[in-house]
């Protein structure tokens, strides 16, 4: 009974919390949503007396539903919490891909898969030994563009773009900590790569980019920089699942009833990771590994405080890709379902941007945004939009005035896919399509938020079907490379999963 009890009060709080934050822009999203509230300082970052400073905090394999500033009753995350109340959160940011290199591939140029080519995850051939090669090297990436024009820029954590041994992509030898591989098997005793060689981390990876974050913020202190910090937590993923955690969190989540796990049957659909479904212990380490990356970020922001940086730092959080953790009787991202999956909890990431005295505290967006938009957004936010590369053509939008406080008039709409699986995510509707021959999905999200009434082909949807169809194909007519549009036989950088 007093599991149950300390359940409820833990939900009434959220509830609470929720109901407190002001949904200050955009709280009604239409075609030309307006703000309601503007941030107190309105000048631009650009004329402070120094560029702002980049911290981009993504991490691997993390729905924006795991943490508690989203909704979640069970998971202790004050810091990104904290984050989240000093800032701006947008409640509807959709990762275009479900699985890791494809979308950090995004995030760092503007590009979808169709794009830049990277379709799904890297084999680790591509990141050691003699056929590795940076993916992104044709390309002009966030990196590049903010080096050129004099900040310092470091990564720490996971790259899984490829040539993990070799700083690129505008980031510096001397700051450039990662790991050779992309999935993560554990976080104890794990290899990592410093100082362009390889080496053995006894101690919890999270807490080492975490440490190499604080490291180059106090090296560079003095100059704009730009840390990338990449944790590869909580994954979530793989027979690590079936392992306890080893963090400091472990005792305090041992035997909770999670209220935000659905215990649901197993979908039809789902082809990996069965064995974790209404698994106690596969909860319980997905929540300490999110509560592990929740101590870093306060880490970081202490930092920025201690260094007299937190005006001069735009601190972005983020996930390269959502996750399902039991809801529909799904566990997973969209390649661990056949076929591929769009769920929307799977596509949704966390999406925070938090810069003290110019981004106003406690702001909550209900526009739907995509990663390709971060690009354009954080040029535009810096002072750098002419610095966006013409080529290939970004499909990003800059919502740079909504984190100022100003209205923008870009339509709600955003695109995914994953191989031979493409979708579409409007105001009230998603339509999903799969080449060539489906199956085929249209859900109205307004009615039916949790996707469990499929009307493709149902007469009383077929106008919007048709409509969302044709928006689907002008999208990717207009922005796929044919060498990379895999529905007109391109290729993809990465081994493909679906054919």
């Amino acid at each position: 009974m007093g599991l149950i009890e300390s359940s409820i009060v833990r939900v009434a709080r959220v509830l609470l919390l929720l109901l407190a934050v002001p949904h200050v822009l955009c709280s009604q999203p239409t075609l030309h949503a307006q703000p309601t509230l503007r941030a107190q300082p309105t000048e631009p970052a650009s004329k402070s007396k120094r560029p702002a400073n980049l911290v981009l905090i993504l991490t691997d394999n993390q729905g924006a539903w795991t943490l508690g500033c989203y909704g979640n009753p069970d998971i202790r995350t004050p810091n990104i919490d904290r984050l989240a109340g000093e800032g701006l959160r947008f409640t509807r940011a959709i990762s275009s891909n479900p699985v890791c290199s494809p979308t950090r591939a995004t995030f760092l140029t503007g590009l979808i898969p169709s794009q830049h080519g990277v379709h799904s995850f890297l084999d680790p051939k591509y990141m050691m030994g003699p056929e590795a090669y940076n993916t992104l090297r044709e390309f002009t990436s966030l990196g590049e563009i903010l080096r050129d024009v004099g900040y310092v820029c470091g990564l720490s954590g996971k790259w899984h773009l490829g040539d993990n041994l070799r700083a690129s992509e505008g980031f510096q030898e001397s700051f450039w900590t990662t790991k050779p591989d992309g999935s993560t098997r554990e976080f104890y005793d794990q290899e990592i790569i410093e100082n362009g060689k390889l080496r053995r981390e006894v101690g919890y990876t999270t807490e080492l980019w975490t440490r190499k974050g604080v490291e180059f913020m106090e090296a560079n202190r003095d100059r704009p920089f730009f840390l990338f910090l990449a944790y590869n937590g909580p994954y979530v993923l793989g027979n690590m699942m079936l392992n306890a955690s080893r963090n400091r969190h472990v005792a305090s989540y041992r035997g909770h009833q999670f209220v935000s796990f659905p215990n649901d049957a197993m979908h039809p659909w789902q082809w990996a990771n069965k064995q974790f479904h209404n698994t106690q212990l596969a909860k319980e380490r997905a929540a300490c590994e999110v509560s592990g990356v929740d101590d870093g970020v306060g880490e970081i922001m202490t930092t920025l405080q201690r260094l007299n940086l937190d005006q001069d730092t735009l601190v972005v959080y983020a996930s390269d890709q959502g996750w399902m953790g039991g809801q529909n009787g799904m566990w997973g991202m969209g390649d661990h379902f056949r076929p591929t999956g769009a769920h929307e909890l799977m596509m949704q990431i966390p999406l925070i941007f938090r810069h003290t005295g110019r981004i106003a505290k406690s702001s909550v967006c209900d526009h739907l945004v995509s990663n390709y938009d971060f690009l354009p957004t954080v040029l535009g936010y810096l002072g750098l939009q002419s610095k966006l590369p013409a080529q290939p053509k970004s499909p990003g939008r800059d919502f740079s005035p909504l984190l100022r406080g100003d209205p923008v008039s870009h339509e709600n709409i955003v695109f995914y896919e994953m191989e031979t699986c493409r979708a579409v995510r409007d105001q009230g509707w998603k339509y999903v399509a799969r080449f060539p021959l489906g199956p085929f999905e249209l859900y109205d999200m307004q009615s039916d938020p949790r996707e469990r009434v499929n009307l493709y082909g149902q007469p009383v949807a077929l106008q919007k079907q048709q409509e969302l169809a044709k928006r689907l194909d002008d999208f990717f007519t207009q922005y796929a490379d044919p060498q990379y549009d895999i529905w007109k036989a391109g290729r993809s950088k990465a081994k493909r999963h679906t054919l």
